[in-house]
């Protein structure tokens, strides 16, 4: 690959040019029974740790500081083989069940009631599936009706009976999960995923026309009914339904590691097309509603590499997909969530898959510690600071060359005002590996006179990675020498980095740097 040398990048901000306001559900995340993201993630009675409830403290703590808005439950690939009445009860009393999904077993000790007291502690907004793998229309609104209706009836009077005195109040649900996917339990055509969403979507709306309702769109761009199947089933369910699904994962294959680097290139042409797909059928069926996204699967995963740890059939709560992640993913993941935030327009819910222990940003050991992945620095500034309006970026960057997408810009970046405290965050990464980038952003359209924070991911080890014995080994550092001059931004970018730059119109802050 060429040196780009020391060549700027560069954008232009202007407050009058935005892309859409950030919906709080973008920074939402997964639990999932699969693996240990329940039991000993973040359910582990007897941990030192754990509450009354059998809660992880630490890992509730670690969960409230990565900033995580919603959760999406109980799955995944779990969810079509769902039967909820097995969670809910007496625990004693609670079946175990072959999962098929992942081909373990599932005692249910951890069921919808302690989900909604993990949601309660945590204070996260729950986003509940419905299986429409196995079963139907009848088992979702029984389960809507358990949820959510006050008293009166044999279902809420259950949940009552249960401890559940309040109604739980869930708005968002999906319609199943995947059901494109072959590998799904009750995997279905378009045609006949079309119709059953439909038929439970209308009854769920008699139940309470007030919910968001999320239709199955592709389990991955690749899939080779791709955007005909996202077509199909929203002419059978566009009056319904709110939100559309996305899922798409990514890894570093065959060593190619400037394709890996670029991953958000895909992610972003994915947004464009399914948005693309969602206004031609509005146009077909002269719709006034608009059809948003759910990006509800996303994250970095080695799907293609082997399991490290023996697992046999039919464990219970095994480890399964448990990727270390490294400074070099963490970079990824950064600008895949750049990718989010430059369509908040339309990408209005996500969810980051998942949260403890599987493909996640906060790991643990049974009776032991809890540590926070690489992942998690950039996901948790991002919550924190990406908040307000999402500014149009168009970057003037140095490009690469890959062997995936062609030519590439070094530089990812996006912006992001507060209109609260007129604070103006930039999330940028350099996806050069050798050398820095110059980056000079005008800022002749916003109030933004100073530096209050430029925080860098980076590190002179590419493969670094925290772990149980060294969970501080990569962590955020200070960025010096960036300023705000004339009007203008200089700073220089690490390679292979994720980036955020504050900026305030707070002059005395800057001269204190």
């Amino acid at each position: 690959m060429p040196s780009p040398g020391n060549s700027p990048a560069g954008f232009v901000l202007d407050a009058a040019f935005v892309v859409g306001d950030v919906d709080p559900r973008l920074y939402g995340s997964f639990v999932e029974h699969l693996g240990r993201c329940v039991y000993t993630g973040i359910y582990e009675p007897g941990h030192p740790s754990a509450d009354a409830d059998g809660l992880r403290l630490d890992v509730l703590e670690l969960i409230r500081e990565l900033g995580v808005t919603t959760v999406r439950y109980p799955g995944g690939n779990f969810v079509s083989g769902y039967r909820w009445e097995d969670s809910v009860g007496p625990r004693e009393e609670r079946p175990t069940r072959l999962d098929l999904a992942w081909k373990t077993t599932e005692t249910n000790e951890f069921g919808l009631g302690e989900f909604m007291g993990f949601c309660a502690r945590t204070g996260l907004e729950p986003m509940m599936a419905v299986n429409l793998g196995t079963r139907g229309v009848e088992e979702a609104i029984q389960l809507l009706e358990y949820c959510n209706h006050p008293a009166g009836t044999e279902l809420s009077d259950r949940r009552i009976a249960h401890g559940g005195k309040e109604p739980y109040g869930i708005r968002m649900w999906c319609l199943g999960n995947e059901m494109d996917g072959p590998w799904q339990t009750g995997h279905k055509t378009a045609e006949e995923y079309g119709r059953l969403a439909a038929e439970t979507a209308r009854a769920m709306r008699q139940i309470d026309p007030g919910l968001e309702l999320v239709a199955c769109g592709s389990s991955a761009s690749s899939m080779p009914t791709f955007a005909s199947w996202e077509t199909t089933v929203l002419e059978a369910t566009y009056d319904l339904v709110d939100h559309v699904s996305l899922h798409a994962y990514y890894e570093e294959v065959g060593g190619d590691r400037d394709s890996f680097l670029a991953s958000a290139v895909d992610m972003e042409h994915f947004i464009e097309s399914v948005v693309a797909t969602c206004d031609h059928v509005r146009a077909r069926l002269k719709a006034t509603k608009r059809i948003n996204l759910s990006f509800d699967e996303w994250n970095v995963w080695y799907q293609s590499r082997p399991n490290p740890h023996r697992v046999e059939d039919w464990q219970q709560a095994p480890r399964l997909l448990e990727d270390v992640y490294t400074v070099t993913d963490a970079v990824v993941f950064g600008s895949l969530l750049i990718a989010l935030l430059r369509h908040a327009d339309r990408v209005t819910a996500a969810s980051l898959a998942q949260l403890v222990n599987v493909i996640a940003p906060i790991m643990t050991e049974p009776g032991g510690p809890a540590w926070r992945q690489t992942t998690f620095h950039p996901f948790a500034q991002a919550s924190a600071h990406g908040r307000g309006r999402v500014l149009r970026v168009e970057v003037d960057s140095p490009t690469y060359t890959t062997a995936r997408f062609g030519e590439v810009p070094l530089l990812h970046a996006t912006a992001v005002l507060d209109d609260e405290t007129g604070a103006i965050t930039v999330f940028a990464v350099n996806r050069g590996q050798s050398d820095t980038l110059p980056l000079r952003i005008d800022l002749r359209g916003v109030d933004a006179r100073a530096v209050a924070e430029h925080l860098v991911l980076a590190d002179a080890d590419p493969e670094a990675t925290n772990t149980a014995d060294r969970p501080d080994r990569v962590t955020p550092h200070t960025a010096h020498g960036t300023t705000v001059t004339d009007g203008v931004l200089h700073a220089e970018l690490e390679p292979l980095s994720w980036n955020m730059i504050r900026l305030t119109s707070d002059t005395v802050t800057q001269g204190r740097r």
